[in-house]
């Protein structure tokens, strides 16, 4: 029992590195000498509390408490890496309900695949590539406790009445950090607590400029940047070597002390590369993520370079029916839109009345359709149009879907690349101006948004909105 957070993360730390040191050193001997005649296990760290009383808490807060009397539990993975995230959690837990919690091991196994994945040069080989099956020495990861029930509303007790004490499982987030570095080529420890999405390359360029100029700044506070391949720099003259194998999802972190700096992920075309992004990333409990991408603008009266800021999202990207259905809307977040709406003001020094010349606030709509424009026109300019649509893309109404289902706050400001309703299509020659004009202001008013997110306070951020009635106490 502790009643200190610190004390609490220190004893999940040695008994994660316990559990993982286990592991890989009798994995590597059963590697080299073959089957041990014998089963290896470890176990999981855990977090438990046991309330008595219906506590009363700030009600302004929207995590950091539990609901109800009773015993609440999670399993833990990469203490280490997760440790600032721990030692918040676990303070509100004993500040706001004055009892201890509990540290120890779950009943939970660690898969082999997830303790080695951290030693450099050790790798799980494949089914049947051993002398002997993998799975009769040591676990391996298992569907029944690495799945988004707790997120989606769905878990059930655990065989001791225990009730979810964190959004995720531990195998649920180490699948996902295994995902994020085969995904983005650079590992989660880089990871900042505000994210950019884009859809476009072309930001990259802009967002490493940026990242120079900030480095160059001994005032700016961003200590490093990091490229794909983990490569990282310090100076602003610094070269980086081309990537020769770029990743799905190229992903580039300007670092701030504590991750409070950013993240950007270039998802590429598509509400599934929206939806597996969003997927992994949210086990890393980030602060806020905004989607800067390009959007068809559906009104006559919008320019190519016009901003679209969405307050409501139409959802035929189809990815999320499963998990979130369509009928669940999606609310835009006040502090969000506010941040988004005075970067616009910030970097265009328009503002009331006259910013409406350059910015749309309406609702944005998400296909899963590319090529939308070559199927019959009724249906789709029919519930475009009762819908109130301004823009249309493939990817905001995932991220901002994923951000609801996830608990992490979410915000899209587009920019206007072409007008396929009105006959301006996005050719080659259009894109080249457009994009050298507009590219760098737009990636700028992300930047400024998440710049007036970090200075806000956490409990601010994470709105009561996006919590139901019955919530994990962890954020």
């Amino acid at each position: 029992m502790f009643d200190t957070a610190q004390a609490a993360v220190d004893r999940l730390i040695a008994l994660y590195d316990g559990a993982v040191a286990f592991l890989c050193e009798n994995f590597n001997r059963a590697m080299a000498e073959g089957h041990p005649g014998v089963r290896y296990r470890a176990y999981y760290p855990e977090i438990r509390i046991n309330t008595t009383s219906f506590a009363k808490v700030d009600s302004r807060l929207s995590f950091g408490h539990i609901s109800e009397p009773g015993t609440h539990a999670t399993t833990v993975t990469r203490p280490d890496l997760f440790a600032d995230y721990l030692r918040q959690q676990i303070g509100l837990l004993i500040a706001n309900h004055g009892v201890p919690v509990q540290i120890g091991l779950s009943q939970t196994p660690m898969p082999v695949h997830f303790a080695v994945a951290n030693r450099e040069g050790v790798t799980v080989p494949q089914e049947g590539a051993a002398d002997f099956i993998l799975r009769d020495v040591f676990d391996v990861p298992d569907l029944s406790t690495t799945n988004d029930d707790i997120v989606n509303g769905l878990a059930q007790p655990a065989a001791d009445g225990a009730l979810p004490l964190a959004p995720f499982t531990a195998q649920r987030v180490d699948y996902s950090l295994a995902r994020l570095a085969h995904y983005t080529a650079t590992d989660p420890e880089h990871f900042q607590n505000h994210v950019l999405f884009t859809n476009y390359q072309f930001y990259v360029s802009e967002f490493e400029a940026y990242a120079r100029v900030m480095l160059a700044d001994p005032d700016s506070g961003y200590t490093s940047f990091v490229s794909t391949d983990n490569v990282e720099i310090t100076g602003p003259d610094e070269e980086i070597a081309p990537t020769l194998k770029m990743p799905q999802m190229p992903t580039y972190h300007l670092k701030r002390r504590n991750g409070a700096g950013i993240t950007l992920v270039n998802i590429g075309v598509g509400p599934s590369n929206a939806k597996t992004a969003t997927d992994h990333i949210a086990v890393l409990r980030p602060h806020a993520w905004l989607m800067v991408g390009h959007c068809a603008g559906l009104r006559n009266s919008q320019s190519l370079g016009d901003f679209v800021l969405a307050h409501a999202y139409l959802r035929e990207d189809r990815v999320l029916d499963d998990d979130l259905p369509v009928w669940v809307p999606i609310p835009a977040l006040a502090e969000m839109q506010i941040a988004l709406e005075q970067a616009v003001a910030d970097e265009t020094q328009l503002e009331g009345y006259d910013l409406k010349r350059i910015m749309r606030t309406g609702t944005v709509a998400s296909v899963d359709n590319r090529n939308w424009e070559l199927r019959d026109q009724r249906g789709p300019v029919q519930r475009l149009s009762q819908s109130r649509a301004v823009a249309l893309d493939m990817e905001s109404a995932t991220i901002a879907a994923n951000g609801f289902r996830f608990r992490v706050p979410y915000g899209t400001l587009l920019c206007v690349s072409d007008k396929p309703l009105h006959g301006e299509l996005k050719l080659p020659g259009m894109a080249s101006d457009f994009y050298k004009t507009q590219v760098a202001r737009h990636l700028m008013i992300g930047i400024r948004a998440m710049e007036r997110l970090r200075e806000m306070p956490l409990e601010r951020i994470h709105s009561r909105k996006l919590r139901s009635f019955e919530e994990t106490a962890f954020l």
